[in-house]
Order: structure tokens, then C-alpha cells, then sequence
């Protein structure tokens, strides 16, 4: 009876291992994927961002051609 006791103890620490070793690497691998995701999202803000000012001067642009082409007229 003895060792019965010992392999269900054995046993039930083995999977609180088992599991609890599972459960911390996937929360790293789930974090890692995370904060890959961030730097991608930061990198196309970063686009988002220099088009808009982009498309900002180009429309100073065209109205300051605009204003060129009736001045010349």
C-alpha cells in the first residue's frame, strides 16, 4: 500500500510539473509573438505617419502651383 501511495504522489508531481512547465512556455512564446506583433503595428504607424505628411505637402504643393499658374496668366 505504501508504494501505491509513493507512484500516486510520484504521478500527481510529474503533471504538476509537466503542466505547469507547459503553461510557462507557452505565456514566453505568447509573449514573444506579442511584442514581435508591437514592433510591426510601431513600424507601420511609422508609415501611416510619413504619408500623411507627405500627402500634407503635396496639397501645399499643388495650391502653391496653382497660385504660380494664375499669377503667370
Amino acid at each position: 500500500m505504501n508504494e501505491a501511495v509513493v507512484v500516486a504522489i510520484l504521478s500527481l508531481v510529474g503533471t504538476l510539473g509537466g503542466t505547469f512547465g507547459g503553461i510557462l512556455t507557452s505565456n514566453r512564446l505568447t509573449n514573444y509573438r506579442i511584442g514581435q506583433l508591437e514592433e510591426k503595428v510601431e513600424k507601420h504607424n511609422r508609415v501611416i505617419e510619413r504619408v500623411y505628411q507627405l500627402e500634407k505637402h503635396e496639397a501645399v504643393m499643388d495650391e502653391e502651383i496653382e497660385q504660380l499658374k494664375k499669377y503667370h496668366k
